[in-house]
């Protein structure tokens, strides 16, 4: 079955520590378990996936739009942050048939089982604040404010897609929803920590080398 992963960064450290291990192996070549095929879908393949909902959250979608994609993260039956939280209560509950009391001084099973049962209290409070928020986010202005005022709030998204870094090919989508994901890349980009060392962002050189071919072309489906 392939495996996925949430970022460049996930994957990234897999193939490193994939690494170090064919470095230090003390058996024969042909002795460890097969390589697994490893699968990074693109946000464009599953638009109700949390990544797909990351990447249509752009800086110039509509109120109603944002509104929607947190509902859809919240949503009861189907949503990515309740079924988050049953997954953090399963693994409190299995923890739970764990637990052993005999040793009154030294009990590190149920220390797991209250970390995970404090997670459990925060999501289901994330989610609690979410539904508050998604009134709040209908209400929004639709135009973006005076970049002054941007200032006095810090940006909280720390992580790239791998469609950001990579600069995927996104499915076809009418040509003003391309401008805006094209806009939302170059910002993810602009705002990655190697961006200090990056070229700068305005027009290229004439003599710039043309734009690699997309990295989709030639890939196996």
């Amino acid at each position: 079955m392939p495996e996925y992963y949430s970022s460049i960064g996930e994957a990234v450290g897999a193939a490193m520590q994939h690494n170090i291990r064919l470095a230090h192996r003390s058996t024969a070549p042909g002795s460890d378990k097969p390589l697994q095929v490893r699968h990074l879908p693109s946000a464009s393949a599953d638009p109700y996936s949390v990544r797909g909902m990351v990447s249509r959250l752009h800086e110039d979608a509509s109120p109603d739009e944002v509104a929607g994609i947190i509902e859809e993260v919240n949503g009861a039956l189907v949503g990515a942050l309740p079924e988050l939280t049953e997954l953090v209560a399963s693994a409190a509950d299995w923890t739970r048939a764990r637990l052993d009391f005999d040793d009154p001084h030294h009990n590190p099973t149920f220390e797991t089982w209250t970390r995970l049962a404090a997670a459990y209290g925060m999501l289901q409070d994330v989610r609690e604040q979410l539904e508050v928020a998604e009134d709040g986010l209908a209400a929004c202005p639709a135009e973006r404010t005076d970049p002054r005022h941007h200032q006095m709030v810090n940006v909280l998204r720390s992580r790239e897609l791998l469609d950001d870094v990579l600069g995927a090919e996104a499915a076809p989508v009418p040509s003003a929803a391309r401008n805006v994901d094209s806009d939302r890349q170059r910002a993810a980009r602009a705002s990655s920590p190697r961006a200090g060392t990056s070229p700068s962002t305005g027009s290229p050189p004439a003599t710039a080398a043309p734009p690699p071919a997309p990295r989709s072309a030639g890939r196996p489906r």
